[in-house]
């Protein structure tokens, strides 16, 4: 039992509850937070975590979560998962409204939560997880939006590193590849058949748990240790745009 408190946001589905799964089997208290209730009340039956239901694009809520992890104790360890991307515009078809969603729920959301818990890791010592993507370190046609936020999310833990440079906060960026979940791309396309294609022919693609497993480590690890940056993807993937699909590559 670590005896360690960690916030997951983004938690209700994919890597964020499947971190909050991983922590808590290794002894982290967790408080879960998402938008929707019914399903962190269905994660809380699961492995007896804290939960707060709140929209963190929202300063209010972020203020309400600070209020309510008090009541719990000293927030070691917040893992800024909370994200997605929305649609797949080119630059020339840009759907501004759908840019600014992604720039919020990516990068403001992210912002908002570190500034908030920042304080008491700066006296206390704490660990700050921020899950950008390997968007965040590269492009694709059709992808520039969702690229432009999470390369601006990256931006955070880059800059804040250097700024607390000496002080006991750890920062530390996972960069996802290609991770199969039941909402990222439908989240995204709008249309499961559209998302399933996005893994069709790829024999393994990571899931959330692979990438859980990759958090829960970096944050396991001896407090003088700070893993900087790791990209992970599926052996199939090369890059954003090269993926061995049945046997080829495309």
């Amino acid at each position: 039992m670590t005896g360690k408190l960690a916030i997951v946001t983004g938690a209700s589905t994919g890597i964020g509850r499947a971190t909050a799964v991983n922590l808590s089997q290794q002894g982290w208290g967790v408080i879960a937070v998402a938008r929707r209730e019914e399903r962190l009340a269905g994660l809380a039956d699961q492995i007896g975590c804290h939960t707060f239901a709140g929209d963190l694009t929202k300063e209010d809520d972020v203020q309400r979560l600070v209020e309510y992890a008090a009541t719990i104790g000293h927030v070691d360890a917040l893992v800024n998962n909370a994200g997605g991307a929305r649609g797949v515009d080119s630059v020339a078809d840009a759907d501004t409204d759908r840019w600014q969603e992604m720039y919020d729920i990516n990068v403001m959301t992210a912002l908002r939560m570190t500034r908030a818990f920042l304080p008491q890791m700066r006296q206390k010592g704490g660990t700050v997880v921020f899950l950008t993507s390997t968007a965040a370190h590269d492009t694709y046609p059709g992808g520039a939006g969702y690229v432009a936020a999470k390369h601006a999310e990256r931006m955070i833990p880059l800059t804040l590193r250097q700024e607390l440079v000496g002080e006991p906060v750890r920062i530390i960026e996972i960069a996802p590849g290609m991770v199969q979940t039941e909402e990222f791309s439908l989240n995204r396309l709008g249309d499961k058949e559209a998302a399933d294609a996005v893994y069709a022919g790829v024999d393994k693609p990571l899931v959330a748990e692979d990438i859980a497993e990759a958090i829960a480590w970096t944050m396991n690890l001896p407090e003088h240790v700070n893993v900087d940056s790791m990209i992970i993807r599926p052996v199939e993937q090369g890059t954003n745009t090269l993926t061995r699909r049945m046997g080829s590559k495309a």
